[in-house]
């Protein structure tokens, strides 16, 4: 059995970490051998995804950051709280810096002999089994995945780290739903915090001054630079062709504002480990029907978890264009319903589980 992965970015990277450390080969193509470094984004996982990542790929919860509670406010409910999200025995996420993960994950692949890292002129489709695609540029992507649900937010995410005096219990993830897009406050050290602001259309708007105006709990030092990228949603209509299965942000993208991306990539991960296990545990082959059975567990979940963190995204975004404080009220009513509350927490933790 001959595998390989196509993409340079965590997910690639996570993945092929997690069949190392089931004896499985991996070749790695990419570009070039380094991913640039983008230290302006974070990434957030949620605490059953984590307790996965740090058994089944590489221990990381010595670097990552707790999160234990959310506070969700409104420009239409100023200084109000319309939802919070709590728990008080354990974290609900953790946040960890982009390029920390990667180089840790780079790290740690280099030292397993069952890893090789190569340059993608060099790679030849017949010479694999199994070819599974990361890179939403390459050819295949082009060729064979180009059939997609697509959806164009008109906006750009801004993203940067924050430093600030120090908040001791700084364990509180703030989501604002201001008129200009949705901005996220997560921190990562009592001492920074990552910003993440969904700025609709081509807004030239000055960046700094809008985040000032809507933070209430930090004293800012300073800025890193700005991080941008338009943000869009897909999901694939096809998983597979032959011997190539789509994945990562290949497979799905969603919005930003939920934190969801790299979680459902991580579940992802997990199912195509519980098909790969059953493979290996029966002495079947690792072949290209592993494609069509990761497919038939995934595809209808993945398109229902993308479509409603959409809604929650277009109720927001209606809520943040009307005049009165009709939803925002409606929204802080039911928030305050426990049952309601843990099914939000369970989806984000777990997906939609069907």
């Amino acid at each position: 059995m001959k595998l390989c992965i196509l993409g340079s970015g965590i997910t690639s990277l996570s993945l092929a970490q997690f069949l190392v450390n089931q004896g499985i080969s991996v070749d790695l193509f990419s570009e070039t051998k380094k991913m640039a470094k983008d230290k302006t984004r974070t990434i957030g996982i949620s605490k059953k995804n984590l307790d996965f990542f740090n058994k089944n790929i590489l221990d990381i919860k010595k670097f990552v950051w707790n999160i234990k509670e959310i506070d969700i406010f409104s420009d239409n409910l100023p200084n109000e709280k319309i939802l919070n999200f709590k728990n008080k025995n354990q974290s609900l996420f953790s946040i960890i810096k982009n390029y920390k993960l990667y180089e840790m994950l780079l790290l740690k692949l280099k030292k397993n002999k069952l890893f090789k890292n190569k340059i993608k002129k060099n790679f030849y489709i017949k010479n694999f089994n199994l070819i599974i695609n990361c890179d939403v540029n390459n050819n295949f992507a082009k060729k064979f995945f180009f059939k997609k649900i697509k959806k164009n937010y008109n906006s750009f995410g801004h993203t940067a780290i924050i430093k600030h005096k120090k908040i001791k219990d700084n364990y509180v993830a703030s989501q604002i739903f201001t008129k200009k897009g949705p901005l996220a406050f997560l921190p990562i050290s009592s001492q920074e915090t990552s910003v993440v602001y969904s700025i609709k259309g081509g807004q030239k708007v000055d960046i700094k001054n809008l985040i000032n105006k809507y933070n209430i709990r930090y004293s800012i030092k300073s800025f890193s630079e700005f991080g941008i990228a338009q943000l869009k949603s897909s999901n694939l209509r096809n998983y597979y062709y032959k011997n190539i299965l789509a994945f990562g942000d290949l497979l799905h993208r969603l919005h930003p504002l939920a934190g969801q991306g790299f979680n459902m990539n991580l579940r992802d991960i997990k199912i195509l480990s519980q098909i790969i296990k059953y493979k290996l545990d029966h002495g079947l082959e690792l072949d290209s029907s592993i494609c069509v059975d990761f497919e038939n567990k995934t595809k209808h979940k993945n398109y229902l978890f993308t479509s409603g963190i959409d809604s929650i995204y277009e109720f927001f975004n209606l809520e943040s264009k009307m005049k009165n404080k009709f939803l925002s009220k409606s929204v802080k009513f039911f928030g305050q319903n426990k049952l309601l509350n843990k099914t939000f927490e369970k989806i984000a933790n777990s997906g939609f589980v069907i």
